[in-house]
């Protein structure tokens, strides 16, 4: 949606307060150690807000430039450097995987009902679309399925700390996809797969892709793939008793904010391998920079990433309906009724089917750490919420956090 057509809508200053209550009930409820948000309306900040701490143990504070693992945030950035090369015409997103990566030339899926990784059928190659809109056949460790638990018995989900990603890249080759591409759709590593294209395409890592095309003309100046020393950076919390990365357990009584990365000693601070699935830490002002990049049609302040149409393309719907109609079986960090998938993000088309407030349009993704951002184009609204517990599944906190804002809206 272009400047000046949005609908005239402001914040109401005493409803506001609401949030405020909401944050720093999280905090008291010892659901989040503590957590930041921040609001634009066309391009001007219009709230922003930070409670509790960053290191329970150390009791230092959850600030604005508190450094965070955004974890799947990581992904909207990793598909804008895919889609600069796209413009560039160094690649189109009709290509199959294979052609930058050969190690998936010989591609075979699982067949209907599959008990054992052995039952698997030839198929075709994912193409690059495929990856991006996770229809590519891949799998994560934590979705339910054959595919997802021997991927959890290799541990293949792109750590910081495994090696590279072109070695981690080829081990996954080496796997079946959990269905023929384009068949489903189903949360996965396929934009790590792209973070190593983009590699390829390009001859540099993709730390350094990030830093000289995204990172630098949008002054980004605090993300990237390590948590620099000196940093304000957070630990990460889990309220579960065993894998903070057990995206469909319970909380399980006892301590709901159980250390399981801290600060000074985070596989985060020595990382090999770059995830672009999930490999970034930043803060929030910087993580603003990128959405208002979105919003603003691929311009930052310091230069041009897309063009505006390229942008609008990646915000439309690239499913043929919504998440819900293709079957999943997997976690999802949105609703998926009434949700479609762009590229990057999650697309809302009909507000009433998600049973969340919302606008048609909103583009918008999480992370693992309980971190979300979204873009509404009706109200020219920009929201990004940083905090730092896993799994992002253990509380309501996003869509409680839309319908505040909404509430807000007059």
């Amino acid at each position: 949606m272009t400047a000046g057509k949005f609908r005239s809508t402001s914040l109401d200053a005493n409803r506001l307060g609401r949030i405020k209550t909401w944050m720093q009930g999280y905090v008291d409820a010892r659901k989040f150690a503590g957590s930041s948000l921040l609001i634009t309306q066309a391009g001007t900040e219009v709230f922003s807000h930070v409670v509790g701490v960053r290191d329970r143990r150390a009791n230092l504070p959850f600030t604005r430039d508190t450094t965070a693992r955004i974890y799947s945030m990581t992904k909207p950035i990793t598909t804008v450097a895919l889609m600069m090369l796209v413009e560039q015409g160094r690649t189109h997103l009709d290509a199959p995987v294979s052609d930058y990566l050969p190690a998936f030339n010989d591609m075979h899926a699982l067949i209907p009902g599959a008990t054992e990784i052995g039952q698997t059928t030839p198929c075709a190659t994912p193409t690059l679309h495929q990856l991006l809109t996770h229809t590519s056949g891949l799998s994560y460790p934590f979705n339910p399925g054959v595919m997802s638990r021997a991927m959890d018995e290799a541990d293949l989900l792109f750590k910081p700390t495994q090696g590279t990603l072109e070695a981690m890249t080829n081990q996954l080759a080496t796997f079946p996809l959990a269905f023929c591409p384009g068949k489903r759709w189903e949360y996965s590593v396929g934009i790590d797969v792209i973070g190593r294209v983009i590699e390829v395409i390009t001859g540099k890592t993709l730390a350094v892709v990030f830093d000289e095309e995204i990172f630098a003309p949008l002054n980004m100046t605090n993300t990237g793939f390590t948590a620099q020393q000196g940093t304000e950076f957070a630990s990460l919390y889990t309220p579960l008793a065993g894998d903070a990365m057990a995206l469909n357990a319970a909380p399980q009584g006892g301590e709901t904010l159980r250390m399981v990365d801290q600060a000074g000693s985070s596989a985060f601070e020595k990382t090999t391998l770059f995830s672009g699935g999930g490999g970034l830490v930043g803060t929030i002002d910087d993580y603003m920079r990128f959405v208002e990049m979105l919003r603003r049609g691929g311009t930052g302040d310091i230069g041009r990433l897309l063009s505006p149409s390229t942008v609008a393309f990646m915000r439309q719907n690239h499913l043929p309906g919504d998440i819900a109609s293709m079957g999943p079986k997997s976690f999802a960090e949105q609703p998926m009724h009434g949700t479609g998938f762009g590229l990057g993000g999650s697309v809302v088309l009909s507000p009433g089917q998600t049973c969340v407030p919302s606008s048609i349009g909103d583009f918008s993704w999480g992370g693992m750490a309980s971190t979300f951002f979204w873009l509404d184009p009706v109200h020219d609204l920009n929201v990004v919420f940083f905090t730092q517990l896993s799994p992002s599944s253990s509380y309501s906190a996003r869509p409680e956090l839309k319908a505040l804002i909404h509430g807000c809206l007059i």
